[in-house]
């Protein structure tokens, strides 16, 4: 009997799937065999210690054509070594002699022609470190660190590069970070340190403020205690570190002490050395000057190192420089910690003595309550350029630091008129010798303070009513220096921080319009004035007045207490 259709479709497709299975089965048996011979060749090589650098890191599979991956094209992982070259100290310190380089005293000469560094990776943030170095005999020296260290060696195309990068990073580096870090790690480590609800050092707002006015190349004034803390302490060290660290990679060298830490006394120039001392790790070497040890015990140690940070009290300083044991004329970052404290000391001349054996103009940072006059006139030979007041603290004493109030008693509106006319022309006068840039008259708006208007723009000054006006107007004007001309009203919402003399014609109605305004000029200089004119119309404020010039460490004339005692009187 003839099979059917069905018959004969049905037993060839049975043929078909044994076909294709057959060769399924056969291309299994294959790409098993070939991983089975990967993993038994991977296994001899192991053994034979002769394992290859991709081992454990190939991302194809083994074929029959090629079992052991031999063919595929190796990777180069020299560029990934971890290992770090820490220069020494003075490796990594060259003078600079027109094209040639000459090593310090105690350092080993160097031939560029025979030891070439090799391998360097960049961190970022104008960081690089060199991982390996190849001397004339063909050796490679690796060091291991402990922490990441920076070349100091550098090109100097590629430093400008780095530095304009940074100055336009707004952030500190990675290096400055890793400085914050060891000595917060170290300071946790011995139980001094524990900072509020246990944030990062770098995260610390004041020093992120100061590292953005430092950055800038202001000096800056700290009137928000009388001595620093651990925090501002870490901070100041950690930015100098990084500040050596880049002048050193443009190939600078350093002829003396970076930062000089000027401190009343023996307990607290133990503690700024405990805060820099973990720095010694990163190469930042710090020494302590005080009365506490024999000066010639300090003399032979200053002789057997070069230290970059150097903390001492002002009469052993003074007397180490006298004997020429030291030399701080390269100084470059300058701390005065607690002007008060050398003013009670009677360190006021030795203060002056040590900045005469600094002939440069270093950055300097003082920490103030400036509570005094002799305060001021302190603060005026030591700060000399534009300034920061740098404080969180919300008190009129701190945020008034180093402004002069001024308080004129006038028996009538006429003598008031002649006297604000002889101060503007005085302040104007002392214009071109303290380099001020604004003048601030604010006045009422009755008759006799437009009379004075029309005096002051009779004299020889550019006069505005703008309170926003810019400098180029006043380079571009013929007439003398600037006059801004503004009402009472208008100063609540008004930007007062670069004027350095205000002068209040008719006494503010409130005594927290005088605050404001005290509080608000003069941000930028150690120079400010506020002159305020009384009449015995103002005697309701003499008193509170009176409060805040004592609270300022101000001087309260005669004729403002007797104004005030006699309103007490009239009142009982």
């Amino acid at each position: 009997m003839a099979k059917g259709d069905d018959a004969v479709r049905k037993k060839a497709n049975k043929a078909n799937r044994k076909k294709q299975n057959k060769k399924e089965s056969s291309s299994v048996s294959s790409r098993v065999a070939a991983i089975i011979a990967a993993i038994i060749a991977a296994k001899k090589r192991r053994q034979s210690g002769k394992r290859r650098n991709c081992q454990g890191m190939c991302f194809s599979l083994p074929t029959p054509e090629n079992p052991f991956n031999d063919k595929h094209e190796k990777m180069d992982f020299k560029g990934k070594e971890t290992k770090k070259l820490v220069p020494s100290k003075a490796d990594r310190r060259v003078a600079i002699n027109g094209n040639n380089v000459t090593p310090r005293i105690g350092a080993p000469v160097i031939n560029h022609q025979e030891h070439k560094m090799v391998k360097v990776k960049n961190l970022g943030n104008g960081q690089t470190i060199s991982l390996t170095s190849i001397d004339n005999a063909g050796k490679k020296n690796i060091v291991k660190p402990e922490k990441e260290k920076i070349q100091l060696i550098g090109e100097r195309a590629a430093y400008a590069r780095q530095r304009q990068a940074f100055e336009y990073s707004g952030c500190p580096s990675k290096f400055l970070i890793l400085c914050l870090n060891s000595i917060q790690n170290a300071l946790r480590h011995d139980g001094f340190f524990s900072t509020e609800e246990d944030k990062p050092l770098f995260v610390d707002k004041w020093g992120v403020a100061f590292w953005k006015c430092y950055s800038v190349g202001k000096d800056i004034l700290e009137t928000g205690g009388a001595c620093s803390t651990t925090e501002q302490i870490a901070w100041i060290a950690s930015t100098a570190a990084d500040s050596i660290a880049r002048k050193e990679k443009e190939g600078l060298s350093l002829t003396g002490p970076f930062l000089l830490f000027v401190v009343p006394s023996q307990e607290k120039a133990s503690k700024v050395r405990s805060v820099c001392k973990p720095l010694k790790a990163l190469g930042i070497h710090t020494v302590s000057l005080h009365p506490g040890a024999s000066i010639d015990h300090q003399i032979h140690g200053l002789k057997s190192c070069e230290p970059e940070f150097l903390v001492s009290t002002p009469e052993r300083l003074l007397e180490l420089v006298s004997l020429k044991a030291i030399d701080i004329s390269g100084v470059s970052l300058l701390v005065v910690d607690g002007l008060e404290a050398f003013l009670e000391n009677g360190y006021l001349d030795v203060i002056k003595s040590i900045m005469q054996h600094i002939p440069t103009n270093p950055h300097t940072v003082v920490f103030s309550d400036c509570l005094s006059y002799a305060s001021v006139l302190l603060l005026q030979n030591l700060l000399k350029g534009s300034i920061c007041r740098l404080s969180f603290n919300d008190s009129i004493a701190s945020q008034s630091a180093g402004i002069v109030q001024s308080v004129h008693m006038c028996a009538s509106e006429e003598e008031k008129l002649l006297k604000g006319i002889q101060v503007l022309d005085q302040a104007c006068g002392d214009q071109l010798k303290l380099h001020i840039l604004k003048v601030l008259f604010i006045i009422g708006n009755d008759s006799n303070s437009h009379l004075l208007v029309t005096a002051i723009k009779s004299k020889d000054y550019f006069v505005s009513t703008n309170l926003d006006y810019s400098n180029s107007e006043v380079e571009n004007s013929k007439n003398g220096p600037a006059v801004v001309i503004a009402e009472v009203e208008h100063l609540n919402s008004s930007d007062l921080r670069e004027f350095d003399v205000v002068i209040i014609s008719d006494f503010v109605s409130s005594i927290d319009d005088y605050v404001q305004t005290l509080t608000r000029m003069a941000c930028y200089t150690i120079n400010g004035v506020l002159h305020s004119f009384l009449t015995s119309k103002d005697a309701i404020l003499a008193g509170p007045l009176i409060d805040i010039l004592e609270k300022c460490g101000q001087a309260v004339p005669k004729a403002l207490r007797n104004l005030c005692h006699s309103t007490s009187m009239s009142e009982h």
